[in-house]
């Protein structure tokens, strides 16, 4: 099989670009008023992964609104998550712009994360190509085997560290999808939903490798330590909602045929939105890729 799909999570490279500069209040203002920093950053993630994965085809998928069909399953759901800043405000568009002048497929569905998109994409393209999935989001690991594997963004710009299936299984002792069932046990802070209040990550594994799903846990109830079964039993509804939350959605309703994610450089339209938006310091980069896609 010839073909390498790339998948990439937008939000993920958007917001990491975004905070590395903004620490330092270095938003890279144009002369509209509009802040470029992530985009350059984001940019910079991007082309740095097409040079390392090679890919024949690229999607990249988007969060549409904070609002998905998991805040009508748990209205808290995110909850404690601040409003984005307003610097960041006006990039959403620029960053899928940028992405599109390049040449690059965005797609993004109303009431969906880009997890789901991404879920979705590499469940309909898993016969047609080799897949790499690149974000910064260990819940997108549950979509690992055979065909997939996961990039997750270190430190800087280029070093990821790669997962495939037997790597996940060796670092764990549990396959990908049970990832589903650990974050069900031990909730998830960042996306602010509950799991078993006293059951943590470690204690979630152990359970996790002793009975593969929780379905067999529940079955086996009986013989947990008194403490254990205690806080299961009290935290059945927490149980079930999330591990509801905690799954990948992989049959969003998108459309897109393989033919539309093809990847080929669109130099010319490129440098020119470069150069409307004044982004600086990428226009070497996609000189250096498109030498490289010519020869």
């Amino acid at each position: 099989m010839n073909n390498k799909l790339l998948l990439v999570d937008g939000m993920a490279l958007l917001f990491r670009s975004f905070f590395a500069t903004a620490v330092h209040r270095n938003f890279m203002i144009n002369e509209n008023g509009i802040p470029t920093n992530g985009v350059n950053g984001f940019l910079k993630h991007l082309i740095t992964a097409v040079e390392t994965f090679q890919p024949t085809h690229v999607v990249c998928c988007w969060d549409m609104g904070s609002k998905t069909y998991r805040n009508d399953l748990f209205q808290d759901y995110k909850a404690n998550r601040s409003e984005p800043p307003l610097e960041l405000i006006p990039q959403f568009d620029l960053a899928k712009e940028a992405a599109a002048e390049l040449g690059i497929l965005n797609i993004g569905i109303k009431g969906y994360e880009a997890d789901d998109c991404i879920g979705t994409l590499s469940a309909l393209f898993s016969g047609e190509a080799e897949i790499t999935i690149v974000t910064g989001d260990k819940d997108l690991l549950q979509l690992l085997n055979k065909q997939v594997q996961v990039a997750l963004l270190q430190k800087g710009i280029g070093n990821y560290k790669v997962y495939t299936e037997e790597i996940f299984r060796e670092e764990t002792g549990v396959p990908p999808k049970a990832l589903i069932d650990i974050k069900a046990l031990m909730g998830d802070t960042s996306d602010n939903y509950p799991g078993v209040k006293g059951i943590g990550e470690k204690t979630a594994y152990k359970l996790i490798r002793e009975y593969e799903n929780i379905d067999r846990l529940l079955e086996s109830l009986s013989l947990l330590p008194k403490g254990q079964q205690t806080k299961i039993q009290q935290s059945l509804k927490e149980l079930e909602l999330s591990r509801q939350l905690a799954e990948i959605h992989c049959e969003v309703p998108l459309v897109c045929t393989f033919e539309e994610a093809l990847f080929s450089l669109k130099m010319e339209e490129a440098a020119l939105m470069l150069r409307r938006h004044q982004i600086k310091g990428i226009e070497r980069m996609l000189e250096k890729l498109n030498a490289r896609e010519i020869s």
